[in-house]
């Protein structure tokens, strides 16, 4: 009998994983925005988790000034990640989240996809909050997403190196999300958090360099053939 291989195991185990995380958080707070937990407080459960678990340049102030390192403050490197703004925008970042996840896991590994994902949160939020200033807070999962959308123009664009091809092709999708960014921005008014997933980008591109098969070696030697 001829056997068929089920696609959601397929699926590394590890985009699984943070896809599942972001869609759990997003389900308490959707049961709870519909009173079916929580009873009346729940309600506000979404805006009371922004207020403790979301990042913003004041959070950097507090540390570079105050030399203030709180574990409720280090938290929000990570945790803002995890909280978004309504249930499209959940189920859309999970969706990628598993989509490129399991193009960049299946090639990497689960740890190292694991470490392109975080460092891109950490780094987003670190750049975020050093170039602005004030209350605008930072949350949302599309920052590990563009981590992972780093981490795939990276392998697109060794692929296209060793093809002997034009590797500027390689950042032909991030060079589309940009423009539908600055489009949508210059129609319904900008949103700063497009710094911090450009940040996300270049700290997931950057740490595939590391995260790859082979690594650093792997990467020095790709440099030094001849073209």
């Amino acid at each position: 009998m001829e056997q068929y291989e089920s696609p959601v195991n397929a699926i590394p185990p590890a985009a699984i994983a943070m896809a599942l995380l972001i869609i759990g958080v997003e389900i308490v707070f959707s049961a709870a925005g519909a009173g079916f937990v929580g009873g009346a407080e729940g309600i506000g459960w979404r805006l009371s988790a922004l207020q403790e678990y979301a990042y913003s340049p004041l959070v950097w102030d507090a540390i570079i000034e105050r030399n203030e390192y709180s574990f409720d403050l280090l938290k929000r490197f990570v945790t803002y990640a995890f909280v978004n703004s309504s249930f499209l925008s959940s189920i859309f970042a999970a969706a990628l989240t598993l989509a490129l996840g399991k193009f960049v896991g299946e090639i990497f590994g689960n740890v190292p996809m694991l470490i392109v994902f975080f460092v891109s949160i950490i780094f987003g939020a670190l750049v975020f909050g050093i170039l602005l200033d004030g209350l605008r807070p930072l949350y949302g999962s599309f920052v590990p997403v563009y981590g992972l959308i780093g981490a795939y123009t990276y392998v697109i664009f060794v692929r296209l190196g060793s093809l002997g091809a034009n590797q500027l092709q390689a950042f032909r999708l991030i060079g589309i999300l940009l423009a539908i960014q600055l489009v949508f921005g210059l129609v319904f008014g900008g949103d700063q958090i497009w710094i911090a997933e450009l940040a996300g980008f270049i700290a997931g591109f950057f740490a595939s360099i590391l995260a790859a098969p082979g690594g650093w070696t792997a990467f020095v030697k790709r440099m030094r053939r001849p073209r």
